[in-house]
């Protein structure tokens, strides 16, 4: 056979006779492990032939070739099966040590294991993050680190990525804790509270002696599309905002630390960006499962924006921190039509936590014009609204509603509230000079730039060009495709929901 003729060849190669010692020798004189044949490359092989090294010459052949002789198979990636689980909760100092049991779960095929542990200790309390399940992380042996040691507030953390079946079966928090001795007490007193809510009643303590300074920020942790936001109060043996040493991200976990008593609001995030035929009819659910710590001088926003041509609609919304206003407003306007293409928007600008908190659409819908239906018209309009690609290649031809007498060709660049992304407009509208957006360059969050294609005309007369105008922004880079029906919410994905949502 073809194998049998290759190891007899081999054996010539490597000096022996049989062929269960040329696959012997040859298996030898491989590196390991045998996917490694690919580090024999040609610039290697010269280096050792120079150098006098015997390199057979069946090593440079392909190793998928040599695979495929000598009947060996590269076994499939198994599936895991890992402990999995979350937890992220205030406790009394004087539980520790913490014991624990999690569910399993079956992975995808080429997940790991992880697991990940915060221990925050502050005097009588401590906050406990633990996450266990699937991820797509690269594997590394049990991680240690202390982000600050006490006396006062400390901050230390265990990680692990593996790749055997319920490897990560970490289940006390022994790892990070051992009995404190006795500290000796200085001069200085500080509230000390941890709490997801308020520490308007935190009591006030007496700090250790290395301890010279208060502490009180906020830190917002977030994992996937959760996050929880904690207020943190106690003693420290330096002054200054830095908690976490510099630290930003713990396994999944992404922190951020603020001081600034006037940089503490909290407001949801999150865009949508959604296409369907009824959206001016339907409401949809507008939720933000994620959160965002405002910086100085920011306020909460939520914008949407739609667009209907007819035959399609399109959503856009967005939910975070803004700069764009410093006092509360609430703003709902009619761009454009009906008849023919609408463009209504909504935008909030409020100052309390989480004010940014309209669960649908119906916020703008409500407030829509809702004509009778329009009797056809005489003119005939190619209609298409179109966020990933050219309305020139997807455009229909529709008979256009009674009291619209020319057809539109343009688009409208949005940027700004986490996207940038033009749209293609084509359809029906009223006026010969019709600008969609009548010259409004901003919508809430949104920057708006409209640039007509082509002059609007009535079907069959000749177009007249309009000037170019500012170039589309980009098109949103995380979006793979677009079916009839899409809603995107940005945000890591995640498998693990580590933290409860705020309310």
């Amino acid at each position: 056979s073809l194998k049998k003729s290759f190891l007899k060849g081999l054996g010539g190669v490597l000096g022996v006779e049989t062929q269960t010692e040329a696959q012997a020798a040859f298996s030898k004189s491989l590196p390991s492990p045998p996917l490694s044949w690919t580090a024999l490359s040609e610039a290697r092989y010269k280096k050792e032939e120079r150098a006098g090294v015997r390199v057979p010459a069946a090593l440079i052949m392909s190793p998928f070739l040599l695979l495929a002789l000598l009947g060996i198979t590269v076994p499939r990636v198994q599936a895991l099966t890992c402990y999995w689980g979350t937890l992220a909760s205030v406790k009394n100092a004087s539980e520790l040590p913490l014991q624990w049991t999690t569910s399993q779960k079956h992975c995808e095929e080429g997940w790991s294991c992880q697991e990940v542990l915060m221990l925050m200790e502050n005097g009588p309390q401590v906050y406990v993050v633990l996450i266990k399940g699937c991820t797509q992380a690269a594997d590394h042996e049990d991680l240690i680190t202390q982000h600050r040691a006490g006396p006062g507030v400390s901050i230390a953390s265990y990680t692990r990525v593996c790749r055997e079946d319920l490897c990560n079966h970490l289940s006390t928090s022994l790892p990070l804790w051992a009995p404190h001795p006795p500290t000796a007490l200085g001069s200085v007193r500080c509230p000390v509270c941890l709490s997801a809510q308020s520490c308007r009643s935190a009591a006030e303590l007496t700090c250790p002696a290395e301890s010279t300074h208060c502490y009180s920020g906020h830190l917002l942790l977030s994992a996937g599309n959760r996050s929880t936001h904690l207020r943190v109060q106690g003693c420290m043996s330096q002054a200054g905002c830095n908690l976490l040493n510099g630290t930003r991200e713990i396994g999944p976990i992404s922190l951020q630390e603020t001081c600034d008593s006037e940089a503490m609001l909290t407001c949801h995030r999150g865009v949508m960006l959604r296409t369907s035929q009824d959206l001016t009819q339907k409401p949809v659910t507008w939720s933000a499962n994620t959160e965002q710590l405002c910086n100085r001088g920011e306020v909460c926003q939520e914008t949407l924006l739609l667009i209907d041509v007819g035959l399609r609609s399109l959503l856009v919304g967005s939910k975070g921190c803004s700069k764009a206003r410093t006092q509360d407003s609430q703003a709902i306007s009619i761009h454009s039509g009906p008849p023919g293409v609408l463009v209504a928007s909504f935008a909030r600008f409020c100052t309390s936590d989480k004010c940014n908190s309209a669960a649908s659409s119906s916020v703008l819908l409500n407030s829509l014009p809702r004509p009778a239906a329009p009797a056809p018209g005489d003119l005939q309009c190619p209609t298409c609204l179109s966020v990933f690609g050219s309305c020139t290649q997807n455009s229909d031809t529709v008979m256009c509603p009674k009291g619209t007498s020319h057809c539109y060709q343009g688009h409208i660049a949005l940027r700004g509230g986490g996207l940038s992304s033009p749209v293609d407009i084509q359809g029906c509208v009223a006026q010969p000079s019709s600008s969609l957006l009548n010259g409004t360059q901003n919508i809430g969050v949104f920057s708006v730039i409209e640039d007509r294609d082509e002059a609007t005309v009535p079907n069959g007369a000749a177009p007249t060009l309009v000037p170019d105008g500012a170039a589309p922004a980009p098109y949103l880079a995380w979006v793979a495709g677009l079916g009839l029906s899409l809603a995107l919410w940005c945000g890591a994905p995640s498998l693990l929901t580590p933290f409860p949502h705020d309310s």
